[in-house]
């Protein structure tokens, strides 16, 4: 089959091969893959009626729809594999225990709470941790992943238990699922009166596709109208059938606010995690886990909340948490005391670090600083392509027709900044999903973690967007700067009422629809006519008023002879007035229109905007 050939040059033309590329690839990333001049490849693309330059990040559309006219086919490397292949590349096996079998020891369980909101998640973990987290959660919601290992006795043996503490509202359900991947064993909390309901089968949807063993706790048993033996009759036909009933799951009837049968459901997790789980790890090798959460501090920079998963973290190691790197300056537990290190299933926080990492990051320790910003580096680079080739919006030939008749797409730009990167990813996805239709679109040009800054001033003026600063403000002369130039900074410190406001103003952005308004009729008893403004109506208002400067439309014999006409002069005897209202007399001139008749009806009306709903 002929190569293609564009202003005289063969480009080469494959037979069916498999090219693998990143996300976000360029047509220079391409060409070099076949050998081509990135240039022609530009050209091919023109051909096919897409503008991209060489070097621009591209979807994996247009990366596929070149490969099918160039007969190669396109695959394109996920995340997860293309950082794998960075790895190797540096001889880091990741996710790897080293070592026999002698290496490894038992770990505690880590364990995820999850439910439906308000059936008492945080007031459990506050009981189990014997501190108060509502106290300090804005309108009594969890905003932020924490971490904290308890201890309990099993069998007269002390056993450690790592706590995950999710957000619970359905807004983050994408760090909840986060905090499943990152989970052992979840907790499913289902309030004893309230029963089953949607946040609780979505909440175990997570946990089943984390693979994980479930034990339910049915909270509130000392409510009023309890019925926990309806909740296991519920819970069964979502799989999960109690022991007691021939199943395998364990189910514990609690109460959180009167701490009720809490030390039954640690031993519950524990006997769980012994009878379905090998948790083992390598103490002895470099730590390796996952970033729960992470802030920016102002006295001590970045802070990541991490989770060792295997391997030992200690003070002034290399490590690399997704795009951020640094040495380990100092690690606090949960408690805020300083530690030296800590070991499999142990949750830190760690300073050192050069910016901060996103929630669900996965950390490694390296042995040279050289290595850690190299890794850095290349994962930062893959992350700015993707979200380049996200950007892009392409119209095909099957939407344009529609994207036309909606007229040009209005764009609400935003900057979302917040104290910490799992409540900033929360809103950035909430945000994200918002549905007012096809006219609207919405836009994160920038996200991160601390306060407001000049920098986010100067992108919001040159973008036109809206600043939204989530537990933060704006820091140094930010907010003079903001005042002056005029940007919209809002500040939040609960996330449903940051998502209400923005989908508000994204309504109000929505093209205006207009519906017409009746405002009253007149009907003509004489015509006078004026040399200088043409036949004038004398009318007598029969219903409603008649307002200058309306629309009008002239009825004969019943029927619609004239449309669209002006009220443009209005008179009652001798003084011009701005309307007249029902059962008085009056004059009215609708401009160069004089094809006008004694017992003709003027019928005025306006055009109002619809309220959207």
């Amino acid at each position: 089959m002929q190569a293609p050939s564009v202003g005289g040059v063969m480009l080469p033309r494959g037979n069916g091969e498999t090219i693998r590329l990143s996300r976000g690839a360029s047509l220079t990333d391409f060409a070099e893959k076949i050998n081509a001049n990135p240039a022609s490849l530009v050209a091919v693309m023109m051909n096919l009626g897409e503008m991209v330059t060489a070097t621009q990040s591209v979807s994996d559309e247009t990366l596929e729809l070149l490969a099918g006219e160039m007969n190669y086919t396109v695959q394109i490397v996920s995340p997860e594999e293309e950082d794998r292949e960075l790895l190797e590349s540096f001889d880091i096996e990741f996710g790897e225990d080293e070592g026999d079998e002698e290496d490894l020891v038992v770990r505690p369980p880590v364990v995820t709470v999850m439910g439906h909101v308000d059936h008492g998640k945080t007031r459990l973990l506050d009981a189990i941790r014997k501190t108060n987290v509502i106290a300090g959660e804005a309108g009594g919601i969890t905003q932020h992943i924490g971490a904290y290992q308890v201890s309990t006795e099993v069998n007269e043996e002390e056993r450690r238990i790592t706590f995950i503490d999710t957000p619970g509202h359905e807004a983050f359900t994408a760090m909840r699922a986060r905090g499943a991947k990152s989970t052992d064993i979840a907790i499913l909390v289902v309030a004893a009166n309230d029963g089953v309901m949607p946040q609780t089968v979505e909440a175990l949807n997570h946990a089943k596709a984390a693979d994980v063993p479930i034990v339910v706790a049915v909270n509130k048993i000392d409510v009023e109208g309890a019925d926990p033996t309806k909740v296991r009759g519920q819970l069964t036909e979502y799989g999960l059938v109690a022991e007691e009933y021939g199943g395998d799951t364990m189910f514990v009837d609690i109460s959180a606010k009167q701490g009720l049968h809490i030390d039954s459901l640690l031993e519950a997790v524990v006997l769980t995690a012994d009878a379905s789980l090998d948790l083992r790890a390598n103490p002895n090798q470099d730590a390796q886990g996952i970033s729960i959460e992470s802030r920016l501090d102002r006295g001590r920079g970045a802070v990541a909340t991490v989770l060792v998963q295997r391997g030992t973290l200690r003070v002034g190691d290399t490590m690399v948490v997704g795009d951020a790197y640094g040495r380990v300056r100092a690690m606090l537990d949960d408690n805020g005391n300083n530690v030296a290190e800590a070991g499999p299933s142990t949750p830190v926080q760690v300073l050192g670090l050069t910016n901060v990492p996103g929630a669900g990051d996965n950390f490694l320790v390296v042995e040279e600083d050289r290595t850690a910003r190299q890794i850095a580096e290349k994962r930062a680079a893959r992350e700015r392509n993707a979200a380049f080739a996200k950007r892009t919006r392409r119209v095909s030939l099957e939407d344009l027709d529609k994207v036309l008749k909606a007229g040009e797409v209005q764009q609400l730009n935003l900057i979302i900044k917040g104290d910490a990167s799992g409540s900033v990813e929360a809103l950035e996805s909430s945000l994200l999903q918002l549905d007012v239709g096809e006219e609207v679109d919405i836009r994160v040009l920038h996200r991160g973690v601390g306060a407001v800054t000049e920098s986010d001033i100067d992108l919001a003026m040159g973008s036109d967007a809206i600043v939204i600063g989530f537990n933060v403000r704006a820091a140094g002369r930010a907010a003079q700067m903001a005042e002056r130039e005029g940007v919209d900074v809002r500040y939040y410190s609960v996330i449903y009422q940051a998502i209400e406001e923005i989908e508000a103003a994204l309504k109000g952005m929505l093209k205006p629809e207009y519906e017409e308004v009746e405002l009253g009729t007149a009907e003509i008893r004489e015509v006078f006519k004026s040399s200088k403004l043409g036949n004038i109506a004398g009318v007598l208002i029969r219903s409603g008023e008649v307002r200058r400067n309306t629309k009008a439309r002239l009825i004969r014999d019943g029927k619609v002879v004239a449309e669209n006409l002006n009220i443009e002069g209005l008179r009652r005897f001798k003084d011009d007035v701005t309307e007249i209202r029902e059962g008085f007399e009056g004059g009215i001139n609708l401009g160069n229109f004089n094809d006008i008749k004694v017992d003709d009806v003027i019928a005025t009306y306006e055009m109002r905007e619809k309220p959207r709903v």
